[in-house]
């Protein structure tokens, strides 16, 4: 690989780096070309990058950005990359998933909002809840409380005119 070629492939991670909200470094050692295919779809369907990159390349990108150097010693052997932009844990869930059917891939280390984890955290990390499911919670936290709006108004107003019906009584009477 020539010289310019490796600068590009370092400008490249370096910038993916930094939109990444999470960055997932898996250890491929094992798996098939099938496997590697299928592990692939599954974080395009998701919108996660995954790139193999040599790990000194990887390394040079990282050090171009602040904050990764504890990821430096895990960068041994053949590693995959897994880049996420929206939902940071959205890799440890397809990564989870993937290693207890194919027994073959491991997570390294990973890097969420710029706290380095272990890759002995995967199972924690894949229980995390997703953006989405995180949204939704939110929604509906806000949503119950408006909901019972309409019945206290309700019987706010129920009250209200039966309390104007007893002065309508009493002014007649």
């Amino acid at each position: 690989m020539k010289r310019t070629e490796k600068e590009q492939i370092v400008a490249e991670v370096a910038e993916t780096v930094g939109r990444a909200r999470g960055l997932f470094f898996t250890d491929f050692s094992g798996l098939t070309v099938e496997q590697a295919t299928e592990l692939r779809r599954e974080f395009r369907k998701a919108g996660i990058d995954y790139r193999v990159v040599k790990n000194t390349l990887i390394q040079k990108a990282l050090e171009s950005a602040s904050g990764y150097d504890k990821v430096f010693s895990s960068l041994v052997g053949p590693t995959g990359v897994a880049f996420a932009y929206d939902d940071p844990v959205a890799p440890a869930k397809i990564i989870q998933k993937f290693a207890e059917k194919h027994k073959k891939l491991s997570l390294k280390t990973c890097v969420i909002e710029k706290q380095v984890y272990e890759g002995s955290k995967l199972a924690e990390l894949a229980k995390l809840p997703t953006r989405a499911e995180l949204m939704a919670f939110v929604v509906g936290s806000i949503q119950s409380p408006l909901a019972a709006v309409p019945t206290v108004l309700n019987a706010v107003l129920r009250d209200l005119a039966s309390v104007v019906d007893e002065i309508g009584k009493k002014k007649a009477a």
